[in-house]
């Protein structure tokens, strides 16, 4: 299987290699003008070199946008017929890969997909005499105005907005700045080496509540490696969960139908009207292609489609920000309805195949328990070699007990 829940990801090694460069020359029959950025990984420069030549070897123009969020190119996109982000998003600092997004900004179909996949045993590469062209751009300015002029300035706003030295390094800082904030930045650079776990999940970022208590800061944002995600802090040093967070930007833009995950909290069906979709950023964006004002997931992929249908970190931080600087927004956590919810995930090579010795149709949409006053998902993640569990309940007490009989259902396979 290439292409996961969210793109192609693998360990930096031969397999990669030649996926980057067999990928190329398929790219330019969906369409001949693409756009191309980078995350800040250090294997980025060799798979962009890779890529650029499968692009240009099957006649494709390539536009280099260089270090960027994935949100950049995927905006960005609708100037050409393709976009395509080299990054492996939340994974660690060893694994790369890319995303391919359409003009819309929502990632390629399954059959685009199909059919990548078949020219990689047969690259259809061009004649010497019909190469491509490769160009630089900047892609981040245009970006950066939109964001600017779909939302509101702030005043008398401080924040935290922890980058983790990824690509919303180059982005996020002057977006929020330029709208008015004070920004304190933490692993805002482009180095490549990871300060922290790119995942931006509560036990990765321990440190920031204490900072923005210590500071009277109004908040905390974000983001994962190519800033697809944010995540964020109250004004308590708080971090908010992703469905909190959700049910908070549907509030306060005043929306009423939602896309949103299998593994997403059945609170939010109290606010709104809810389809879900398998776990993954790139089911979310197809449904709103269909239906739904906003979509997004616990994990902080957020997507306002009247921007983009691609995942927008920076974006919503700049929503955020404008939220903050209205309300009180650990006032309007609180008042948001809760169940208790656990999520896990366990190390596992063979994932796959355990999902599927359990009955699942497709590994990466899992099996869901479900109990009349609580659920329990059992899924193989869809970017990393991981089996993930999601439990809910109406109390803590039978959230517990959904989690542990996913873990049971766990053991008698490996009892088996």
């Amino acid at each position: 299987m290439l292409f996961g829940s969210s793109g192609v990801r693998r360990k930096f090694g031969q397999e990669l290699f030649d996926l980057s460069l067999l990928i190329g020359p398929s790219l330019p029959s969906t369409g001949g003008r693409i756009l191309l950025g980078t995350d800040t990984r250090a294997t980025g420069p060799v798979l962009k070199n890779l890529i650029c030549a499968g692009i240009l070897g099957g006649g494709g123009n390539v536009w280099d946008a260089g270090i960027v969020p994935t949100p950049v190119i995927g905006w960005g996109a609708r100037l050409y017929d393709l976009g395509v982000m080299i990054t492996a998003s939340h994974n660690p600092e060893e694994y790369n890969g890319l995303k391919i997004f359409n003009r819309d900004g929502s990632s390629i179909s399954s059959a685009q997909q199909t059919f990548i996949e078949g020219g990689i045993t047969n690259p259809p590469w061009s004649a010497w005499d019909h190469q491509g062209t490769l160009h630089d751009v900047d892609a981040s300015t245009p970006y950066l105005t939109a964001v600017l002029e779909s939302r509101t300035a702030v005043s008398d706003l401080s924040l935290f907005l922890d980058c983790g030295n990824g690509a919303g390094s180059v982005i996020s800082p002057r977006l929020l700045s330029s709208q008015g904030a004070a920004v304190s930045c933490i692993n805002c650079n482009t180095s490549g080496i990871f300060a922290r776990p790119s995942e931006p999940i509560a036990e990765n970022l321990t440190y920031i509540g204490t900072l923005v208590k210590e500071a009277g800061a109004d908040g905390a944002v974000m983001h994962d490696g190519d800033a697809d995600r944010m995540m964020a802090f109250d004004c308590q040093g708080r971090f908010i969960s992703g469905d909190h967070l959700l049910m908070l930007f549907v509030k306060y833009l005043g929306l009423h139908s939602i896309v949103t995950t299998s593994d997403a909290s059945m609170a939010i069906e109290e606010i709104a009207t809810v389809r879900r979709t398998p776990v993954g950023d790139s089911f979310v964006s197809a449904e709103l292609t269909k239906w739904g004002q906003f979509g997004g997931e616990p994990s902080g992929a957020w997507i306002f489609p009247e921007h983009s249908l691609c995942p927008d970190g920076p974006y919503a931080a700049s929503l955020f920000c404008e939220i903050a600087s209205e309300w009180d927004i650990a006032e309007e956590i609180d008042a948001l309805p809760t169940y208790p919810i656990i999520r896990e995930s366990l190390p596992c090579e063979r994932s796959r195949e355990i999902l599927f010795a359990l009955g699942a149709e497709n590994p990466t949409d899992g099996i869901r328990i479900e109990e009349e006053n609580g659920w329990c998902l059992i899924r193989a993640s869809g970017t990393e070699p991981k089996i993930r569990l999601t439990a809910e309940g109406t109390n803590r007490m039978i959230a517990k007990t959904m989690i542990r009989n996913g873990r049971e259902l766990l053991k008698k396979w490996k009892s088996a």
